[in-house]
């Protein structure tokens, strides 16, 4: 069933009678795209839509967003598209609980990277919820933490509660047709770096293992099929399966680690798209790494289909083969802002529980040299 098909059943299943839908420029463009076959599908109980978000999910965003759903009077809220989409929308989501209506007014509910801060904050009698039609292969849909880019400091801030993680993910391979290759596979290659680091961190176990490797083989068979038969549907279902498991042990508490977090900086404070900042840093960082869990990475390399080759190198290929970007060169990083960057990623929690201890922006840097 479409996702077009099942999120009119889902909204009359909670009950919702005004639902507001939030998108991006890109997808607002199409005729017929999934964006309008969801207003089109959803009949009189679409009230409006908001289709201005743009990538990292900027507060001014949200708040707009917000404003617009409250002023229609929404009852739930569709987010259709890839990751800055359901972030925001999960941003809106607050802002509408709390009754916020500005940027500055979000502020005291960014909550870096701890969970349940503010999980007795106090919430309407019925707070509006979400569904999301992921359009991507960022996997945002599964988690209750929203990424939101504060554009006053150019950094990646944290929001989360558990009423963020939607009510319904709709997983079609269709809605995934329009989005450009770049996209996709960049976001693709983003799941990918979800299953590598919950896998190498410390607090991965039994129960998160599996997941990850299983996450990981998923992906690293579609996405090359994808770009072999771009029309197949089998093979983006496959994916998006594969991104799910991915997401799976961040979604139980597993941390990522420093490639994470260094994108969040190449993110925020130099606009590079998310995905693309895992196509550049991941293998670096797996290189780096490899210092103390070189054994633990041969069983990536082992789901990848060459247990004998180190699994910075087969990432690596993977990336290339997809015509993604593999260098920071290749993303508009110049060198000068290597120490920036440095500086930036090691505030970031990620980086500060990377398999191997980062402990001064000169170990940051290092990494950004194998990037380079």
């Amino acid at each position: 069933m479409s996702a077009s098909c099942s999120a009119p059943p889902e909204a009359e299943r909670i009950g919702a009678r005004r639902v507001f839908v939030t998108s991006t420029r890109s997808l607002a463009q199409k005729e017929n795209g999934p964006l309008q076959r969801m207003e089109k599908a959803l009949g009189t109980r679409h009230v409006g839509t908001y289709s201005t978000i743009r990538s990292h999910s900027p507060r001014e965003d949200v708040v707009a967003g917000a404003n617009a759903a409250r002023e229609a009077k929404a009852d739930l809220l569709v987010a259709v598209g890839g990751g800055s989409v359901i972030d925001a929308t999960k941003g809106m989501l607050l802002c509408l609980w709390a009754g916020l209506d500005s940027s500055e007014a979000m502020e005291p509910y960014c909550l870096g990277f701890e969970r349940n801060k503010y999980k007795d904050m106090t919430l309407p009698a019925d707070p509006i919820r979400m569904i999301a039609v992921s359009t991507t292969l960022s996997a945002s849909e599964f988690t209750e933490n929203a990424g939101i880019t504060q554009s006053a400091t150019n950094t990646k801030q944290s929001f989360r509660h558990r009423l963020f993680a939607p009510r319904t993910v709709v997983l079609d391979p269709e809605s995934t047709l329009d989005t450009p290759d770049w996209l996709l596979f960049c976001t693709g290659i983003r799941s990918v770096d979800h299953a590598v680091e919950n896998y190498c961190n410390a607090k991965a176990n039994l129960a998160t293992e599996a997941l990850s490797l299983q996450g990981l083989e998923l992906l690293h068979r579609a996405l090359p099929a994808i770009k072999k038969s771009p029309r197949d549907l089998a093979p983006r279902l496959e994916a998006q399966i594969g991104m799910w498991q991915a997401i799976a042990p961040s979604a139980a508490g597993v941390p990522t680690g420093a490639s994470h977090g260094i994108g969040y900086a190449l993110g925020a404070t130099f606009g590079v798209a998310h995905g693309h900042t895992s196509c550049v840093m991941l293998h670096a960082v797996l290189k780096w790494n490899a210092a103390v869990n070189a054994e633990r990475q041969k069983a990536l390399s082992e789901v990848m289909g060459e247990a004998g080759r180190p699994a910075s190198d087969l990432v690596r290929e993977l990336v290339a083969s997809l015509d993604q970007p593999t260098t920071l060169r290749a993303v508009g990083i110049k060198r000068e802002n290597l120490d920036e960057i440095a500086r930036r990623a090691l505030s970031y929690q990620p980086v500060q529980l990377n398999p191997r201890p980062i402990k001064t922006a000169d170990d940051v840097k290092e990494i950004l040299e194998l990037a380079w």
